[in-house]
This record gives C-alpha cells, structure tokens and sequence, in this order.
C-alpha cells in the first residue's frame, strides 16, 4: 500500500514540475457573462452599434484573486478602409471578483463593419464578443 502512495506522489510532483517548466498558469477565475453593451452598466445589451457610439464590454468575473489580469484587446475584424484583423485598442486591469467595464471611444465616428473585442484572463483567450457597426 505504501508503494502506491509513494507512486502516486512521485507522479502528481513529476507532472506539476512539468507544468510550471511549461509556463502553465492556472487560476480559478473565469467570467460568469460577458456582453458588449451601449452603457457601462451593462442595462443596454447590444450587438449593433451607432457609428457615434461608445462600446462597452460589461464582465461579471467571478472566483477571482485580488491580483488577477484582465484584458481586452480592440480589433476592427473586417472594416471598410482597414486591413482585416487590424488592432484598435487594448487595456489591462488587476482586480479581483465582480462587475468589470472596458470601453471603447473614437474622436470622429466609427466605420462600418465588423469589430471583436478579445477578452483574456491571465494571457489566455477566455471569450470573443462579436459585435458591429451599422
């Protein structure tokens, strides 16, 4: 009974070695919902937007650290006058467990077309909003 313990020991250290030489990150945070929204409050779901609009991204994260990272990172997907996949934008929070707000505004009116906004937790991709400009 011994052996299996020691051996089983042996694999879970092996195997947790292995994960931090890799660069694995592992965090018990995740985003209970995530929306693009019309408001910073998240009261005005949407996912069309007015070229003279402002766009919010409203995250509800949840099971979080105090130091967690949070980003979102702007793309114009396919807009006319643009490279596709051309960057906006990005920004970066620490926090912890609750309601977050990334906005989004431009000085002249936004082209038409087809926009995301990439949502990560600690450097991985947790959620894509999909959203346009009509």
């Amino acid at each position: 009974m011994k052996t299996k313990h020691f051996r089983l020991g042996l694999v879970l250290s092996v195997l947790m070695v292995l994960a931090a030489a890799c660069g694995f990150s592992f965090t018990t945070a995740n985003f209970a919902s995530a929306e693009m929204a019309k408001d910073p409050e998240g009261s005005q779901p949407a996912t069309t937007f007015a070229p003279d609009d402002t766009f919010y991204a409203v995250i509800e994260l949840d099971n979080a650290p105090e130091d967690t990272q949070v980003r979102a990172e702007w793309t114009a997907v396919d807009v006319a006058g643009e490279e596709p996949n051309t960057p906006i934008d990005s920004a970066q929070l620490s926090t912890g467990s609750g309601q977050l707000h990334f906005s989004l505004e431009n000085n002249t009116p936004w082209p038409e077309g087809e926009y995301k906004v990439d949502l990560f937790i600690e450097d991985e991709l947790e959620r894509t909003l999909e959203f346009e400009v009509q």
